[in-house]
């Protein structure tokens, strides 16, 4: 271990197996946690190596909590976060209004770490208990489309780091790690990063696992599709500039789309746009996300079908619907 830690305060790049054994430990406790802030900060200072990435997922989902929902070919709708925007949740209200146009969703998440409410804050604010339960998650899926693994309960590593990312506030290597240890291993990956040098990391891991996957990453820097200027998608097929316009959105400001100061100020922006009351600007990126998951899933439709489909998905009451089944069902856990 200690080989380890004089590697990285010498800047220098882990192994593959020395990043493995490095996260091994931090999960057994035999790195404190001064150290763990130290390495954290040293990742915060360098970029990360494909190496170290996979030698990290490797020793998580070694760890993890395995869920076998393979028979439902799934997809995930995911950001990295820390992208230091603090939008509302975005990728998890889109995740609703793709269940309610009937594409089951496996949604991984967890607190917020460098925003003021993370999909599961969001989660627990309606009323959700998480649950590693396999028979609820199925019959979540089964009823209303859409089943939701809270990241701690299933990566004891996540759970162990949680403090320490929590008071250091900023992005980590975790927010790496996140989209890539989803422990149902989904069929389909929608993933938003926050810079592009992060898009051609994930693309390579993606292909080199032979994922279905979509990388998506606004040109001013947040980890979703903003419609707030141009952006980027990258997927199995290639990759693509868009800009809001040829695609029939309006460009919006920052400020529309902002999460606000509380958890509680989020979750109403999440809950109306999925009532039909958000405001267009809420609205339509929240569209613009859904529909590109939905062609993910449905390659052979053009992205402006795909609009139509995340659209009436909200009109239709259906991602509404969605919404109220799953937490009728999971607000009762054991």
């Amino acid at each position: 271990m200690k080989h380890i830690l004089l590697k990285l305060l010498d800047y220098q790049y882990l192994s593959r197996e020395e990043s493995r054994e490095l996260l091994i430990a931090i999960v057994n406790g035999i790195v404190p946690e001064t150290q763990l802030s130290a390495i954290i900060t040293i990742f915060l200072m360098r970029s990360i190596s494909v190496d170290e990435v996979l030698g990290f997922r490797e020793a998580l989902m070694e760890m993890r909590l395995p869920v076998d929902l393979s028979d439902y070919k799934a997809i995930d709708i995911v950001g990295t976060g820390g992208d230091g925007k603090n939008t509302f949740n975005i990728s998890t209200t889109a995740s609703f209004v793709v269940a309610g146009a009937g594409y089951p969703v496996v949604k991984h998440g967890n607190y917020g770490a460098t925003s003021v409410s993370g999909s599961s804050n969001a989660m627990e604010m309606q009323g959700v208990k998480f649950t590693t339960d396999r028979d609820l998650l199925r019959k979540s899926l089964d009823k209303a489309n859409i089943a939701y693994l809270h990241a701690p309960l299933f990566s004891p590593a996540l759970k162990a780091v949680a403090s320490t990312r929590k008071s250091l506030g900023v992005r980590t290597f975790f927010n790496v790690l996140g989209p890539l240890v989803n422990p149902v291993e989904p069929e389909y990956q929608l993933l938003g990063v926050y810079n592009l040098s992060l898009s051609r990391l994930y693309r390579y891991i993606y292909q080199a696992n032979n994922k279905k996957f979509s990388i998506v990453h606004s040109m001013d820097g947040y980890d979703e599709i903003s419609l707030t200027g141009d952006f980027k998608v990258i997927s199995n097929y290639g990759e693509h500039l868009y800009n809001p316009e040829e695609l029939g959105f309006d460009k919006i400001k920052e400020g529309e789309i902002y999460g606000g100061e509380s958890v509680e100020e989020a979750v109403s922006i999440f809950n109306a746009v999925l009532k039909g009351k958000g405001t267009s600007a809420q609205t339509n990126v929240v569209i613009a996300n859904a529909a590109f998951a939905i062609q993910l899933i449905e390659s052979s439709k053009s992205i402006e079908e795909c609009i139509g489909i995340a659209k009436e998905s909200i009109e239709s009451k259906g991602a509404l619907r969605s919404l109220e089944k799953f937490i009728e069902i999971n607000s009762i856990c054991p």
